[in-house]
């Protein structure tokens, strides 16, 4: 059988987003992808979540710090503090920390429960079981999600 390696551009959105590979990369320092998955909008995730029970499973994340904000990921760990306007946000690491500083749609998302948008800086934050992390505008909108 004869093996076609090809590269593939990609805009990842964090250092977590790359595609990945059981294999070891090739020498040459290609990027070999058997295939790329479109990922779902954050309103497609959700209304997901909502269809197969997922709400009751969300707890909340006390500590912020452990959040890469760029990712939308709970890392378990305390990821690199990013102050913008005097609040502190998350990335794990250096490009993550230039998006949070450098462009403002990283430092924003949408309530599944209101639609408003919510500052990640100020959310309240809930994660999956695999660690996606949802942002609400408060403990009301996020008490009303879980109750749906």
């Amino acid at each position: 059988m004869r093996r076609i390696l090809f590269t593939v551009p990609f805009l990842a959105l964090g250092c977590n987003s790359a595609p990945s590979s059981s294999e070891a990369p090739p020498a040459d320092g290609r990027t070999t992808v058997a295939a790329v998955t479109p990922q779902p909008s954050d309103a497609a995730r959700s209304a997901a979540a909502a269809s197969s029970g997922e709400r009751a499973e969300l707890t909340l994340v006390e500590n912020p710090g452990e959040v890469c904000m760029v990712n939308d990921q709970f890392m378990g760990r305390p990821q690199i503090p990013v102050e913008v306007d005097g609040k502190t946000y998350f990335g794990c690491c250096p490009m993550c920390k230039d998006r949070l500083a450098n462009d403002p749609s990283f430092r924003v998302a949408t309530d599944p429960v209101s639609g408003n948008s919510v500052d990640k800086a100020t959310a309240v934050l809930a994660k999956r079981p695999d660690g996606e992390i949802v942002y609400f505008e408060s403990r009301a909108t996020f008490d009303r999600y879980r109750r749906r």
